[in-house]
Order: structure tokens, then sequence, then C-alpha cells
């Protein structure tokens, strides 16, 4: 019924002296009694340029609540699933950049995320990988801030493959990835190839922290082993790894331990061997 109320608002917005406070009023009757951990209400959403009003004028208010509660409003029909691309696309260009208007409540954040998770990548390219990342970079996401991990994975590996992605992603998200991709079922391995591009970036930058999260998540998602050349590209660059970062040998054996407890699959014969010559070569750099 909220919906409705607002649309109506905006539509014969000439008939009321002060329809803004009007429309605020609506949605914080409609939607700030709601927690923002649940969010399915069936219901269906047709777009009509009255949204792009209310969305217009919900953003432009500044107000962290007012905006929190339109989030909330989109999110709450089926997770947003259910509404055309066309809110989508209105709401990604009022995202990008909202850090810097208004102050992040702990709503406003959490809708934000929720926004984020299910308006994905692909639309947000459309407005810059740059100023999507600076996003990302200050919402600081958590695994206990997801609705859905899998959306999420997909999300931090669409854009950290992307050009510039690499370059401006926080290193708390390819921390985030690797924990996503060991503790998670492998649900992405047909959805992604590996990227070569990543692997070389970071290699040439000496994002040698990065890189040990890279490497992590490419031995879950696409696990090496055909002897051909993706496993010489990783072999080398896992012994580049290792001759700069010692500690990240044991690091990614951890991780691999715990996905093969997990899941119950071997750790590769391939992944064991690399490991093995990197301690090999540091028993014989020793002093």
């Amino acid at each position: 019924m909220a919906h409705e109320w607002c649309s109506a608002i905006c539509k014969n917005r000439q008939c009321f002296e002060d329809w803004e406070s009007l429309l605020f009023d609506s949605l914080e009757i409609g939607f700030r009694h709601l927690d923002p951990r649940h969010h399915h209400i069936q219901a269906e959403l047709t777009y009509t340029e009255h949204y792009q009003v209310l969305v217009d004028t919900a953003f432009k208010s500044k107000k962290s609540e007012v905006i929190a509660d339109l989030l909330h409003a989109w999110t709450a029909i089926a997770g947003g699933r259910s509404v055309g691309r066309e809110f989508f696309d209105i709401c990604v260009r009022h995202l990008v950049g909202l850090h810097d208007l208004v102050p992040f409540s702990s709503r406003l954040r959490r809708l934000v995320i929720r926004s984020v998770g299910v308006i994905g990548f692909k639309v947000f390219e459309g407005v810059g990988v740059e100023r999507f990342v600076e996003l990302l970079n200050h919402l600081h996401v958590t695994v206990e801030d997801m609705d859905e991990k899998y959306e999420w994975a997909k999300l931090l590996l669409d854009t950290l493959q992307s050009s510039g992605g690499a370059q401006h992603l926080s290193l708390w998200y390819w921390e985030l990835l690797v924990e996503l991709a060991v503790s998670e079922p492998p649900w992405l391995r047909d959805d992604l190839a590996y990227s070569t591009g990543v692997t070389t970036f970071l290699t040439e930058a000496q994002e040698w922290s990065k890189l040990e999260c890279w490497m992590g998540t490419v031995w879950v998602m696409w696990p090496p082993g055909d002897g051909g050349m993706l496993e010489e590209d990783i072999s080398c660059t896992m012994l580049l790894l290792f001759r700069q970062r010692p500690g990240a040998v044991r690091k990614l054996e951890q991780w691999m331990e715990r996905w093969s407890q997990k899941y119950g699959e071997d750790v590769p014969e391939s992944f064991q061997q690399i490991c093995k010559q990197a301690h090999e070569a540091a028993q014989l750099d020793a002093p």
C-alpha cells in the first residue's frame, strides 16, 4: 500500500503545498518500522515516470533515513528481483558517490549493501568501475552483511576482473573473496573463467598480499591440474610469490586444508608439489 501512496503523491504533487514532506512521511510510515534484515514483501512494481520523481526526490533530500526508507521500499519487493531494469538504472547513478554526500547510518549502510548485491556489478559498470569501487571500499562489507553470499562472490570476481577493478579494490575484499571461496560451496566454477590479466597485474604491481588471496581463490575456484599452460602459469606465479612472501606458503596450505576438510575433496597433487618446492627452497636459503 505504501508504494501506491508514494506513487500517487508524486503523480499529483502539484496538488500539495508541501508534497515532499508528505512523500517522506509516507515512506517512513510504510518502511521504517521494518527490520532491514528481513525484506520479502509479496508485491509487484510497474515502473512509471512517477517512480523517477520518487527516487530523485528521496536522494536529493540528502537525508540518511529517507534514502534508507526508499531503498527498503525497493529491495523489499522480493529482494528487488521482481522490479524492472529501470529501477536498477535509476538507483545506480544515485548510489555511486552517495557516501560523499550523506553520512551513512547503520541502517542506510545495510540497505545500500543489500541494494548493491541485488543490482550486481554489470549495471554499476556503466557508471564507472572506479566510482563503484570507491563505494565498495567505503561500505567495508563483511560476510555478516550479505543476504546472498553467491551474489557477492560473483560481484567481487566480476569487479576485480574488470578494467581497473584489481587496481582499486581494497585488500579487505581480496581477503573476503578468498574466505568466501574457501568456506562456501564452489558455486562459481562454471560462471567465471580464470583471468590471467589479474595475475599479471598483481605480479607486475608487486601486490603480494592481494596475490596471496588471488592464488587461494584460484586453487579453490579453478584448480589447475591438467599439466597445461594454466598450471605452468600458476606454478611460476606461486613460486615468485613465495620468494617474496615466504609466509604465504603456510597461509595457502591452511586455506586448502580447510577447503579439503569441509568438502571432502583432495588437495591437488600439483598444489602440494609447488608448496614442497617452496619449502625445499626455503631450507636451502636458510643460514
